[in-house]
């Protein structure tokens, strides 16, 4: 699951209008942003196996403290209070719904990652850990499917709470391309030298496509 959770940000835009979008961008992807900050630390570890699924030539056999469900529910829970310490949303009820979308859009990562990934999601922390997964990663369709279903359901709830600005529909229409062209080319795209090329990358997606989301939610006005 990469584009798909991106739905789970549109979508969480109607529970939290104040909230940007780029911001949840970053707190759907924020367990993969983990991930590749710990891979580049030498905290958690990945091999490039082409062919070990259809759609992804990751062997994550080391992701404890940033994809296991503990880890998951904790990231979350910390987010949750972070982000409601440092909100400048002045009513006490919104600020308090924001911080628990911004928690629950983290723990989404895990739970949308749980059909698609192999066995390799830990339930805790320890290395004997069991480990998670369906393997839906080896049913290219299947994964599509998922990615744009996710992707639409949340775009359409998003675009039923915003309106374009004046020129705004052009941010929306060159978003939702890129989008679209990134969920249908990820699967075939070559897989990246080694585990730190791969972070490198993946650190330069996830903050690229916030501040795509962010240009286009500043050229839409929710909606009165």
């Amino acid at each position: 699951m990469f584009i798909g959770h991106y739905g789970v940000a549109l979508a969480a835009k109607r529970a939290t209008p104040q909230t940007s979008l780029g911001v949840l961008f970053v707190a759907v992807q924020f367990l993969d942003v983990l991930f590749s900050l710990f891979v580049l630390l030498g905290v958690e570890k990945l091999r490039i196996v082409p062919g070990i699924t259809k759609v992804s030539p990751y062997d994550l056999y080391f992701m404890p403290y940033s994809h296991s469900l503990a880890g998951a529910v904790l990231w979350s829970a910390l987010g949750a209070l972070g982000f409601g310490l440092i909100s400048t949303v002045k009513e006490r009820r919104a600020r308090v719904l924001a911080a628990v979308v911004f928690g629950g859009a983290i723990l989404s990562h895990f739970i949308l990652d749980l059909p698609m990934h192999l066995p390799d999601l830990p339930v805790g922390f320890e290395p004997s850990s069991p480990k998670l997964g369906l393997g839906l990663w080896n049913q290219v369709d299947v994964t599509l499917a998922l990615e744009l279903g996710l992707l639409v359901a949340g775009g359409a709830l998003y675009a039923g709470i915003t309106a374009p600005r004046a020129g705004g529909a052009t941010a929306s229409r060159l978003v939702a391309v890129a989008l679209v062209a990134i969920a249908i080319a990820t699967p075939f795209l070559p897989p990246p030298a080694d585990g730190s090329m791969f972070a490198v990358q993946a650190l330069g997606a996830y903050a690229g496509l916030a501040l795509l989301a962010e240009w286009m939610d500043r050229s839409r006005t929710v909606a009165a």
